[in-house]
């Protein structure tokens, strides 16, 4: 084999590597491709069907959203703080029983408050809100978005916000999921917090928790 077949050879197999390096990065780049659909999971989905089955369309909205809200800090909660999230959010579920609408409403500003005090956009810009959000807690984002939407549809002049009960029910333990999500310490925070309580439990965790029984309470009122 002569040598310039041999250099050939190598030059091509430097290439293919490369190539495929750069394939394999941009892959994992969450800003494009497969990176984004694996952060984003139901969101990219909805992004695609936004823009009608626009795959490129849907991952530029998907990439805008990781610049402009991937490098967000968020900001921790005082224990304090975070009680008096969770007592809310209780309160919240303990009235969807008599007042399911003014629940969701109710469960609608928490999240949207509790949202802001974790340094997400506020000051009611709920589309930039969300956004950021949906960069940081992709798999949680639907219940606070369908809740919102009854809330919104209501004030707009549809009756019930145009949900029923069981709709609204779904609703807000989807808003739940991000409500847990949020009011949660970092792994930062817990370490933190972990290190100078001993390892004690706050009495404050595992509230929030027992939506399902409360709503089954509402059920069995209606039958």
């Amino acid at each position: 084999m002569s040598t310039g077949l041999i250099i050939a050879l190598i030059v091509i197999v430097a290439i293919v590597a490369v190539v495929a390096a750069v394939l394999t990065l941009r892959a994992r780049d969450p800003r494009h491709g497969t990176g984004l659909k694996r952060r984003f999971g139901p969101e990219y989905d909805r992004a695609v069907a936004r823009h009608d089955g626009d795959t490129k369309a849907a991952e530029r909205e998907l990439a805008e959203r990781v610049e402009r809200h991937g490098d967000l800090r968020v900001r921790p909660l005082e224990p304090v703080e975070r009680e008096r999230y969770e007592a809310r959010w209780t309160a919240v579920q303990e009235r969807f029983v008599d007042a399911p609408h003014d629940a969701v409403a109710e469960a609608d500003r928490l999240i949207a408050e509790l949202a802001a005090a974790r340094g997400f956009p506020a000051d009611g810009h709920y589309e930039d809100q969300l956004a950021a959000l949906s960069v940081h807690h992709a798999h949680h984002v639907e219940g606070y978005r369908r809740v919102h939407r009854v809330v919104q549809a209501r004030a707009n002049g549809a009756h019930d916000g145009g949900a029923g009960t069981e709709e609204m029910r779904e609703a807000l333990v989807g808003a739940r999921a991000l409500f847990e999500e949020l009011v949660r310490p970092s792994r930062h925070e817990a370490g933190r917090r972990g290190a100078a309580e001993g390892g004690r439990t706050s009495p404050a965790a595992g509230r929030g928790h027992h939506a399902p029984s409360l709503f089954h309470r509402h059920q069995a009122k209606e039958s």
